[in-house]
């Protein structure tokens, strides 16, 4: 026999097994045929696997696009991770607005409130930016590549040994149908032959999905670490970019010196990071700006003496009216008839201004 007859006979033989498998898969779907069921401990096993890949891949993309908003820079490293190559460093959302800071800081001029705390906010922007891409890189290599090993590895096997399962199931189904059609004594011998082979080998693929289908709960326990990862992942972010505002606050010293709501134009007094020496307590308007109403000033209201006080945090003026402060320096303060309960005045050396009692500390 040679490599042609060979061939030949091969195809004929893969030809008359699909014909036979379509066959008894169409009558059963019509009813016209038996259909052998799989046991209920491997029914469950496979509805476990298809949960599991379902779930997996929905997690795995909105993971993606939690990290990753721009669906064009997702198609793009997709293409390049197809190709097997780096794909293009970019700049991200937080560095290119923290680089327009500085950029408009330096043309407003970094000796100007403004242009200062431009600069100062990009580059505390920038900052977010380069922690972003670490969460980007870390979540991507223990959290997304074991989800993505699983669905592209794992239950591709998966899936082929359940497909080889189904075509020896329709194999089995078949030969039964074969041996009850049989009639002479010599086509019941051969029927019963091809029964008990394809009987054993259902049975030995059956076994092999199994024990790959028994592999989900240590599946599970894989990406129940990797959720771990995940999460400590997100923690470091979080903290960071907690710890850089809270710095940037400092940096700052102060918001605006005065805000104006809609309704009835209400002064507010700037206030500073919480602390537990600060000297009046805040409250939250109706209209969510915070108000500062004095606790421990009765004396030097009342009075009309003056006070040594400590400053908590720097403050730019922000007109003429009022003081620059700096942190830790001490300056003299007293009230004045008519004077916003959030304010009293304050001189250091000749210079004299309005101060935010936030911002103080009385001595005593």
């Amino acid at each position: 026999m040679n490599i042609m007859d060979f061939n030949v006979k091969k195809f004929a033989a893969d030809a008359g097994t699909f014909l036979s498998r379509a066959v008894q898969f169409t009558e059963e779907k019509l009813g016209q045929a038996e259909k052998t069921e799989l046991d209920a401990h491997l029914e469950n096993l496979l509805s476990k696997a298809e949960c599991t890949k379902i779930w997996t891949e929905k997690i795995m993309k909105q993971t993606e696009v939690l990290l990753q908003p721009n669906p064009n820079a997702r198609i793009e490293e997709f293409v390049y991770e197809k190709l097997d190559r780096k794909a293009p460093s970019r700049v991200n959302n937080p560095e290119l607005l923290g680089q327009y800071m500085i950029d408009a800081g330096t043309e407003f001029g970094p000796g100007t409130a403004y242009g200062n705390a431009l600069i100062k906010c990009g580059e505390t922007q920038k900052r977010i930016g380069t922690a972003d891409r670490e969460l980007i890189h870390t979540s991507a290599l223990n959290f997304l590549t074991p989800l993505r090993n699983f669905i592209e590895g794992d239950y591709k096997t998966i899936a082929k040994e359940r497909k080889l399962l189904q075509n020896k199931r329709l194999d089995l189904d078949a030969a039964k149908t074969r041996l009850k059609k049989a009639k002479a004594a010599e086509a019941r011998a051969s029927s019963e032959q091809e029964l008990r082979i394809t009987q054993s080998e259902f049975d030995r693929q059956a076994e092999i999905t199994r024990l790959l289908l028994e592999g989900i709960s240590s599946t599970h326990a894989h990406h129940l670490r990797c959720l771990n990862d995940f999460v400590e992942s997100q923690m470091t972010y979080y903290a960071q970019c907690y710890q850089y505002m809270l710095d940037l606050q400092k940096q700052l010293g102060s918001f605006p010196s005065s805000y104006h709501c809609n309704n009835n134009q209400t002064s507010v007094v700037p206030v500073p990071a919480a602390s537990s020496n600060v000297i009046g307590s805040s409250a939250m308007t109706s209209s969510g700006l915070v108000m500062t109403s004095p606790s421990n000033l009765t004396d030097l209201k009342e009075g009309s003496g003056s006070r040594k006080a400590r400053v908590l945090y720097d403050y730019d003026a922000a007109n003429s009216s009022e003081l620059s402060l700096l942190a830790d320096e001490v300056i003299t303060v007293y009230s004045v008839v008519g004077m916003d309960s959030d304010w009293l005045m304050g001189e250091r050396g000749n210079q004299k201004g309005r101060v935010p009692i936030t911002y103080l500390e009385l001595l005593n």
